[in-house]
């Protein structure tokens, strides 16, 4: 990494099988490996599970997750959701208006109700790691969310019957990976960053 300076702020699209860490005491596919020179002191805002795949903010500012996450002000994270079989309307409506998921401790967890949309046309994304079989049947959301548990769209998609094929963060607030690749780096400065996350 670069010696220390004025702040920096990174919008990255993860690729999917790699962790949203510079390091690890696990054999994982890491940040590090991406084709970038960031900065020393850069940290990942938040996470992005390892299968997961998109938009991943990172910077060396330190306060950016505490505002983003723990100010008590909820910020939209927006996810395309690629799922097995035909979704219906009533499962739309009933991810919209919040399902019980699995929590800590045994213990369930509602969530919160959030914008669902079935798209009718699949969304113009990079091609998939590994291609599905033709003759699989699979539809496409669009989900907007304000809170963000342990896999929670797996597990919302997971209670009405569908399996998560692909997940991908398409935009928090309004920044948006629009049509970047995987692995690609885009740096904003300080004023567009705070003003695009509304902070």
């Amino acid at each position: 990494m670069d010696s220390p300076g004025p702040h920096r702020y990174f919008v990255l699209y993860k690729p999917v099988d790699m962790v949203s860490q510079f390091r690890s005491v696990h054999d994982v596919r890491l940040l590090g490996s991406i084709d970038f020179r960031f900065p020393e002191g850069t940290h990942a805002i938040g996470r992005l599970d390892k299968d997961s795949e998109g938009l991943l903010l990172l910077t060396t500012d330190k306060k950016i997750t505490r505002l983003l996450f723990n100010s008590g002000v909820r910020h939209v994270r927006r996810y395309l959701v690629q799922v097995r079989f035909a979704v219906g309307a009533e499962t739309v409506h009933r991810l919209s208006e919040g399902v019980h998921i699995s929590a800590t401790n045994g213990q369930e967890y509602l969530t919160t109700p959030c914008e669902v949309e079935l798209l009718s046309e699949p969304p113009v994304v990079p091609p998939p790691a590994i291609s599905l079989h033709e003759n699989v049947q699979f539809s496409w959301l669009r989900i907007s969310l304000t809170e963000g548990r342990f896999h929670q769209v797996r597990k919302m998609v997971s209670v009405v019957n569908h399996k998560c094929i692909r997940l991908i963060r398409e935009s928090i607030e309004d920044i948006h990976i629009g049509t970047m690749k995987p692995g690609e780096v885009r740096a904003l400065d300080r004023e567009e960053f705070y003003r695009r996350l509304k902070l």
